[in-house]
């Protein structure tokens, strides 16, 4: 049984995809698309010479073109901040008196422990102050 050469060209395009899934290297990725695509040269019946070189020409455009956009995109855009990183630097209103030792305030919705960051400050009821850490469960206010 003679296995034609396109198909030969998938099995080593699902190959190069296993690494893209397991170490999100791109690279495998774009590799898998220059073995498809001489999987296609293969399949219109381009010879050998043909597939490979289609192959690196498809591999190597890939990587010359679109890593450096990408690598361009992820520079430029800034990292998601959640849980109480996300609450930094907000904005809370004083429920009950907050001090060196202790009081409340609402923060995103929500009634927080907190204490004020300079413990000679107080801070009263109806009071907007900023969030400025968070310790444990308890806001850090100014």
């Amino acid at each position: 049984m003679d296995i034609d050469a396109w198909v030969w060209w998938l099995v080593g395009a699902v190959a190069l995809g296993i690494p893209l899934v397991m170490t999100a290297m791109p690279e495998f990725g774009m590799f898998a698309v220059g073995a498809v695509a001489a999987a296609i040269t293969a399949g219109l019946g381009g010879g050998i010479v043909a597939q490979v070189l289609v192959f690196v020409v498809v591999s190597v455009a890939l990587i010359a073109v679109v890593r450096p956009i990408a690598a361009r995109n992820r520079a430029h855009s800034p990292g998601t901040v959640t849980g109480v990183e996300a609450l930094k630097g907000r904005q809370a209103v004083v429920v009950e008196r907050v001090d060196g030792s202790g009081g409340r305030i609402k923060l995103a919705g929500e009634i927080w422990s907190a204490r004020a960051l300079d413990a000679d400050q107080a801070y009263e009821p109806g009071r907007e102050v900023d969030v400025v850490d968070i310790d444990g469960a308890t806001a850090v206010v100014m």
